[in-house]
């Protein structure tokens, strides 16, 4: 695993032992960072389910502002901040442990420019964050939610003024770009 581009570019991190966390294939963060390159300068970012945190570095190292980190794996957060050590953007990153969903109503009343979803696949985990960040309402207006899943799983967004942007497909997994648009939109 590699920072692909920006101020990090080419350093390589780290990710944790065993099954729990599955790392984004290079391939598809290659891709979905070729979609999202113009969305993320001085965006704020919430990884959540972040393992290795290696998406929301390589949005650091893009540009992105700053970034919230959510993971309930001990093993995993201590990597992710090894990882936010060797990219030299641990200054930008906030870790918090335990829960999403937990930490989704904590962050209530705070707005994200940019989501990056990408929970273990086969389960409901995806759809209850689609559904909890609809209600908490916590990504701005023109902001973006990246949503890595299994091919078959099937995404619910949220509701308006929530819509699913675009779908692309990398052999077993699906990368879906949903929007938030403006009220009257």
């Amino acid at each position: 695993m590699r920072i692909i581009a920006g101020s990090a570019r080419g350093r390589r991190l780290q990710a944790p032992e065993g099954r729990n966390t599955r790392p984004t294939a290079d391939r598809v963060k290659e891709s979905i960072f070729n979609i999202i390159q113009f969305d993320i300068p001085g965006r704020s970012v919430l990884d959540l389910f972040a393992g290795s945190g290696q998406m929301g570095i390589e949005c650091l190292s893009r540009g992105a502002e700053s970034c919230v980190f959510v993971e309930n794996d001990r093993r995993a957060l201590k990597v992710l901040q090894k990882n936010l050590e060797i990219s030299g953007l641990e200054d930008k990153g906030r870790l918090r442990a335990g829960d999403a969903f937990d930490a989704l109503n904590g962050l209530a009343g705070r707005k994200f420019g940019l989501i990056i979803l990408d929970p273990p696949y086969g389960g409901q985990l995806m759809n209850r964050a689609l559904d909890r960040i609809g209600q908490i309402d916590n990504l701005q207006t023109g902001g973006i939610i990246v949503c890595e899943s299994a091919r078959e799983d099937q995404i619910q967004p949220p509701p308006a003024p929530y819509r699913v942007e675009k779908q692309f497909f990398y052999g077993a997994t699906t990368v879906t770009i949903i929007t938030r648009e403006g009220e009257g939109a």
